[in-house]
């Protein structure tokens, strides 16, 4: 028996934007099914245990000299965490949040499975150097 993964839906997350991102969540990643979130929302979505979550309606980043990822042309801006790293999708507004676990580490191996859901969000002129 599972229960639902709790999540929060960011500010934004109830954009037309975060709508068709949403739509572009994949069924599965790295060969983990979607599970259910509480509450349930287009902006949030979750996969295996522990959860892979990607939450739509964060705040866009600003210009930075961050350390930023391009993977499969999109960019992230990783985040360490005590239990994983927060990716943060970079040059969309609003943009889009990925959280992993450590145990899922190499972490960033997760998000080709996002691009699809990313290019679906407006771009904000910015891109990573």
């Amino acid at each position: 028996c599972s229960s639902a993964v709790e999540v929060s839906v960011p500010a934004g997350g109830s954009t037309p934007a975060c709508e068709l991102a949403g739509a572009a969540f994949p069924a599965e990643v790295s060969g983990m099914p979607r599970v259910d979130t509480a509450p349930a929302s287009p902006a949030v979505a979750a996969w295996g245990d522990p959860a892979v979550i990607a939450r739509c309606g964060v705040g866009a980043a600003p210009p930075t000299d961050v350390e930023c990822l391009e993977v499969d042309g999109v960019g992230w801006i990783p985040q360490e965490l005590s239990d994983g790293i927060r990716f943060t999708s970079f040059g969309t507004d609003p943009a889009l949040e990925v959280l992993v676990p450590g145990a899922y580490s190499p972490e960033g191996l997760l998000l080709p499975a996002f691009a699809d859901a990313v290019r679906a969000l407006p771009g904000n002129g910015l891109a990573c150097r």
